[in-house]
């Protein structure tokens, strides 16, 4: 039986000193024994939390009673154990890192694309007069995307912008885009509208909130998350598998990091493979003299490495 929760939320309102309530912010977390990474910034806080039941619920209200936070949409999961090791609050320029920081052009206090629920959402996603619009990145809609939906080659959310061009062949569709949670939604509808697309839309609380509200139909593969889990299952209408090892090519619906803290991928792995190379991506990362035990999961905690640009390892909670 469960015995924890994990929240996972975003809401865009304006924080004064950002900076201090990110502080403050973080020793209220972990008075509640709560793990979790959370950004804070002037436009508001992205988070996902795991604690007890008990703690995610004081947690929650807490955060609720603060008129800025009021409506919040947390979406919670049940677990069996939390879904991080640690707790991190921090202070970052955007709560999802687009490089859109202007507020005259991109502000979703004040405009974004409409909100559809899930059961709305699923109603138009269809139509022939639609586009379904894939926001994430692509170790993200890899392991599991909407049927038909128009995925880009990105390697993290501010690469959004740069593909604007490629989109402008769907201007006279009705766009729906869609993400995780919703929080990206948010920055990407507010540039299509302001590029000029006419008619915009988003789903409201993301992939995860249409799991549990429309049953995930529709949805293939699993849904990438930002914690120990890795992925979570959505689909309990007409789920598939669509994922593929990338060493073996076999169906597989497993997501890992590679073993070689300086790689750190994300990636598709079958177990069969992932014994051969011990969580490694490659033979070269399988020798790195650094590489991590492989307890067969593929999580591994957190540690300051050197950046390595040459990898698709850049992930960032924002960025999701």
């Amino acid at each position: 039986m469960a015995i924890y929760n994990t929240l996972l939320y975003y809401c865009y309102s304006t924080i004064a000193d950002a900076e201090q309530f990110a502080a403050d912010h973080l020793k209220f977390c972990k008075s509640l024994g709560l793990t979790g990474r959370i950004i804070v910034a002037e436009e508001g806080l992205n988070g996902t939390v795991s604690g007890t039941a008990e703690a995610c619920k004081t947690y929650m209200d807490t955060v609720h009673a603060d008129e800025r936070f009021a409506g919040i949409d947390f979406k919670v999961d049940e677990v069996t154990e939390p879904s991080f090791v640690k707790m991190h609050c921090r202070y970052k320029a955007e709560i999802v890192y687009s490089g859109l920081r202007d507020p005259n052009v991109i502000n979703p206090q004040q405009q974004t694309g409409k909100h559809l629920e899930p059961k709305e959402f699923m109603a138009m996603k269809d139509r022939d007069d639609v586009v379904v619009l894939d926001v994430r990145s692509n170790y993200e809609h890899s392991l599991g995307k909407f049927k038909n939906a128009v995925t880009l080659d990105i390697e993290n959310f501010r690469d959004f912008p740069a593909m604007i061009n490629e989109l402008a062949k769907y201007k006279d569709k009705k766009i729906l885009t869609y993400c995780t949670g919703g929080i990206k939604c948010e920055k990407a509808s507010a540039l299509l509208l302001h590029e000029g697309f006419p008619e915009v839309y988003q789903l409201h609380g993301g992939i995860i909130k249409y799991g549990k509200e429309a049953g995930g139909q529709d949805f293939e593969g699993k849904c990438y998350v930002f914690d120990n889990r890795l992925s979570v299952d959505v689909n309990s209408v007409n789920p598939v598998v669509i994922s593929t090892c990338r060493n073996c090519g076999t169906t597989t619906p497993k997501m890992i990091n590679c073993a070689n803290p300086e790689c750190n991928e994300h990636f598709t792995q079958c177990d069969e493979c992932g014994t051969k190379l011990e969580g490694c991506c490659s033979d070269a990362c399988q020798s790195h003299p650094r590489k991590r035990v492989y307890d067969g999961t593929g999580y591994y905690v957190k540690v300051p490495q050197p950046v390595n640009t040459n990898k698709r390892n850049n992930l960032q909670l924002a960025d999701r």
